[in-house]
């Protein structure tokens, strides 16, 4: 409760008091007051009446005698005042019963009223002889005796009534003396209760008020005497009032105080222990003064350190570099006794003081177990309770591991003196480090001045020994000078010998370009024609016909694979001939190698072996074409120069592994004529044969072992070599399984896709286009359509050699094709422009007046011939060629001579296009 509603409370309790004192007063006032006005106004009143009711009873019976003994001509004023009196009688009567409270003056009052009403009639009586002049009897009846009676008993019953009152007034003093006295009473009573209320409630706020300001009072002197500061008395908060806000805010101060204090003694304990720390890591850093070894560093550390923190045994590591490991070698201990504490070295995460090498970071363990270290004293032995690994650094880099071991766990400023140790190790052991690192270089110095003196005496003696030798590099020199003006002059020689070469190598290329077109062109008809009469589709050649025409076929196509031949070595000697490695299958190539030659040893009598190592792979990556190439030419030389014995093909892995990788070998060994030991190295030149008289047994143009070893190093291989003379030989060709650094193509596939893109189809790739959106049709159907697939086209065939004209019209007219002919361009644009419905254009290049490039530019701008298919056919063999007609608008590429059953197929697959 608070203070104000305390004061409030008791000041309410004494005006309360005083209230009701004065109220009680008031109250008996009043009272008495109302028994005053009773006594004056009411008693007072009913007196009055009686009194009038007498008085007016007696001036009626004087009125009436009046009225008797006057003469007539009064009687009316005598009588009106009599009938004033009744009335008067009449009107007291009836205020007088009506203010009665007693039953008893009720009744009486009633039976006034009754006598007087009788009394009345009397008077009327009277009044009635009178005026009848008979005032004898009226006087007779006013004093008879029954007049008299009821008038008398009408006195006597108002004489009662009056002695009524009285007794009612003298009982209503009676009653107001009484009420008097009982107020009076009252009040003094309520006097005496107020002034002891009045002051039960002073005690009590003096009590409430004064004396918790007394205890508040005491609690503060308690204050400034307590003596300790962190725990001071308290109030205890026995009210909610303002003495309690006081006691709290009281409390509150103390608390606020206490904490001041306890700041304060923090306080001054940190500076304590700041001030132990500084003097010990002082302490601790005043010993290595003067300390120039690490032996001495180590043990004085680990002397001291241990009894610091509390430590019962402890261990000092130093990283040292072994070559290219760190290691922690143990330097010194503490408290070993008996025995070796700790592990004399450790590398990098091996065990806690490995792992803090590699971390750089401080390892705590408590709750050691009872099989690690126990101290010992002479009083007995106990086991560590915790493990602390502290890490030296220097410059982010461990230099040193400290390891301790105590009873009990190291306290936050012991740890905090670690910390600080730990770094100013560090830098001392660096100082150390570079201190011995600077003596050590110095007596290296030393030693080296020694010998830097005998050096600079062998110096002296070099020196003169330099003049005698300079002497003569001088001479050299000047010999040198003429000698660099030698090799200029050679060196100009060589460049233009080299510029010479350089347009030798044009004129080559440009010659065997012509070359190319001038063998190819009577080739093409000649082999063209000769197919033609081996197929002898009428009939009408005899088999000897047929036999002649089979050797003319052969003998073109010997002729056309030695121009092949002289070609692919000009490609591969002017770096043009591309390599197309893929994914190809080993047994697929036996396979093939197998079928193609064992008829031929069969025909020759000769045993044909093929072995496969089990650890050769089953597929490898490398150009098919090449590889077949490269075996093809080493069989076919093998069973050309054996006459008996056997052909051996051998694939195996290569027993040693070159910078290239795995690699296969394929050794092809033949029991033929051998190869002198003076031959083997000029057989792989160009046009070279190992036996290179006019009378040789053996003929051909010396360039298949030629091409052979270019194609395998462009396939990143080589041949070897092992021959006897009249015994045979064995070649050996190396192929990595990885692909060298070559262009990539799509495997080959035997369906086209109608109307695949427009890109050109080579000699040697038809059936290999890409897929398109369209169906795919194969090869074989294209093939066995036979003549309905060419049938009713119309083509148009533009060359100026009518010997190729003659022979591809023949070829074109058996599948029923309408053939038109152009002898050069300008010809085949008019033939276009006047005949429409042409289908297929075959444009030779090398034409007069207008050549195929040109003619297939000009055909190209004529909208309705702007999609027309142009295969271009052309002699010349080299890349360059190809590629300029495709610029030039051609759709494919043929070369000549001409297979015809290619050249079938590549117009299939164009009109086929054309057509969808």
């Amino acid at each position: 409760m608070k203070l104000k509603t305390k004061l409030f409370l008791g000041l309410s309790g004494l005006f309360i008091i005083l209230l009701l004192i004065s109220g009680s007063a008031i109250y008996g006032m009043k009272k008495f007051n109302n028994n005053i006005e009773e006594i004056v106004k009411n008693r007072y009143q009913k007196v009055i009446l009686v009194a009038t009711i007498q008085f007016e009873i007696n001036n009626a019976s004087r009125y009436l005698r009046d009225l008797i003994l006057e003469d007539n001509n009064t009687d009316l004023e005598i009588y009106n005042k009599m009938e004033e009196s009744n009335k008067q009688i009449l009107g007291a009567i009836s205020a007088l019963e009506k203010v009665s409270e007693v039953d008893e003056l009720k009744q009486l009052t009633t039976e006034v009223k009754t006598a007087f009403n009788e009394y009345l009639k009397i008077e009327k009586t009277i009044y009635s002889l009178v005026q009848a002049g008979r005032r004898d009897e009226a006087k007779a009846v006013l004093y008879q005796n029954a007049s008299v009676q009821t008038r008398l008993k009408l006195v006597q019953m108002i004489d009662d009534v009056g002695s009524i009152q009285q007794k009612q007034m003298e009982l209503t003093v009676a009653q107001s003396k009484d009420v008097y006295n009982n107020i009076v009473f009252i009040f003094i009573s309520l006097v005496l209760i107020g002034m002891v209320l009045g002051s039960g409630i002073v005690v009590w706020l003096i009590q409430n008020i004064v004396g918790n300001l007394h205890r508040v009072t005491l609690a503060m002197k308690s204050v400034s005497s307590h003596k300790d500061k962190t725990f001071l008395p308290r109030l205890d908060i026995v009210s909610s009032d303002e003495i309690g806000k006081i006691s709290e805010v009281f409390n509150d101060m103390v608390e606020a105080l206490e904490q001041h204090a306890r700041q304060e003694k923090e306080k001054n304990l940190a500076i304590q222990e700041q001030h132990w720390l500084k003097s010990k890591v002082a302490e601790i850093m005043t010993l290595f003064q003067g300390v120039l070894d690490v032996k001495t560093f180590a043990q004085l550390l680990i002397t001291r350190i241990p009894p610091i923190v509390g430590g019962c045994y402890g261990v000092f590591y130093v990283s040292v570099t072994e070559g290219e490991e760190q290691r922690l070698i143990k330097m010194a201990s503490y408290a070993s006794g008996g025995q070796d504490v700790g592990t004399s070295s450790f590398r990098p995460g091996e065990g806690l003081v490995g792992q803090c090498l590699l971390e750089n970071k401080v390892i705590y363990l408590t709750n050691i177990p009872n099989q690690y270290i126990h101290i010992t004293s002479g009083l007995g032995t106990a086991p560590a309770k915790c493990i602390t690994v502290l890490p030296v650094e220097f410059e982010g880099k461990v230099v040193a591991v400290i390891e301790l071991a105590s009873f009990t766990e190291l306290s936050s400023l012991q740890q905090e003196l670690l910390e600080q140790v730990r770094w100013n190790v560090g830098i001392s052991l660096n100082r150390i480090g570079n201190h011995m690192q600077v003596q050590k270089l110095l007596a290296d110095s030393q030693a080296l001045t020694e010998e830097l003196q005998t050096q600079s005496e062998e110096l002296q003696m070099q020196q003169e020994e330099l003049k005698t030798f300079n002497e003569k590099l001088e001479n050299q020199y000047k010999e040198s000078e003429q000698k660099t003006i030698e090799l200029q002059k050679a060196k100009t020689a060589l460049e233009e010998q080299a510029s010479h070469l350089a347009l030798s190598s044009q004129y080559k290329s440009e010659f065997l370009s012509n070359m190319s077109h001038e063998l190819r062109t009577p080739l093409n008809s000649l082999l063209i024609l000769a197919r033609i009469l081996v197929e002898n589709k009428d009939g009408n050649l005899s088999p000897k016909q047929v036999e002649y025409a089979e050797t003319i076929l052969s003998s073109g196509n010997d002729l056309l694979n030695l121009i092949n031949d002289i070609f692919d070595l000009a490609k591969i000697e002017a770096g043009k001939l591309i390599v197309k490695p893929e994914q190809i299958s080993l047994t697929e190539l036996i396979y093939t190698l197998e079928r193609q030659f064992q008829p031929i040893a069969r025909q020759k009598l000769l045993d044909f072996t093929i072995q496969l190592d089990n650890d050769i792979p089953k597929t490898f990556f490398t150009d098919k074409n090449r590889l077949m190439q490269i075996l093809k030419n080493l069989l076919s030389n093998a069973f050309k120069f054996t006459n008996e014995g056997c052909v051996n093909l051998h694939v195996q892995r290569a027993t040693k592994i070159s910078e290239k990788g795995t690699q296969i070998v394929f050794s092809v060994s033949d029991t033929g004529i051998g190869i002198a030991k003076d031959k083997q190295a000029l057989i792989f030149e160009a046009f070279q044969q190992g036996d290179g008289t006019t009378s040789r047994k053996f003929g051909g143009t010396g360039l298949g072992l030629s091409i052979c070893r270019e194609l395998a190093g462009l396939l990143g291989g080589f041949i070897e070599l092992q021959s006897i003379k009249g015994k045979g030989s064995t070649f050996s060709v190396y192929i990595p399984t990885y692909d060298v650094e070559t262009e990539f193509i799509e495997p080959a596939r035997t369906e086209v896709a109608p109307g695949d893109d427009n890109s050109p189809i080579e000699r040697d790739e038809i059936g290999k286009t890409e897929e398109w959106s369209g169906d795919k049709v194969s090869l074989s159907q294209i093939y066995s359509q036979g003549d309905k697939t060419l049938k009713g086209y119309r083509v148009l065939v533009v060359d100026d050699d009518m010997r190729n004209v003659f022979a591809i019209t023949a070829a074109l007219e058996e599948q029923e094709i309408e053939v038109l002919f152009a002898g050069n361009g300008r010809e085949a644009q008019e033939i276009l422009m006047q005949t429409p419905g042409i289908d297929l254009v075959l444009m030779d290049i090398m034409m007069p007046e207008m050549d195929g490039y040109e003619a297939m530019q000009s055909i190209r701008k004529m909208p309705e011939y702007e999609k027309i298919p142009i295969i271009a056919l052309t002699a010349k063999a080299m890349k360059g060629d190809r590629d300029k007609c495709l610029q030039a608008g051609a759709s494919d590429y043929i070369s000549k001579p001409l297979d015809i059953n290619q050249l079938l197929s590549l117009m299939r697959v164009w009109l086929y296009r054309k057509v969808n």
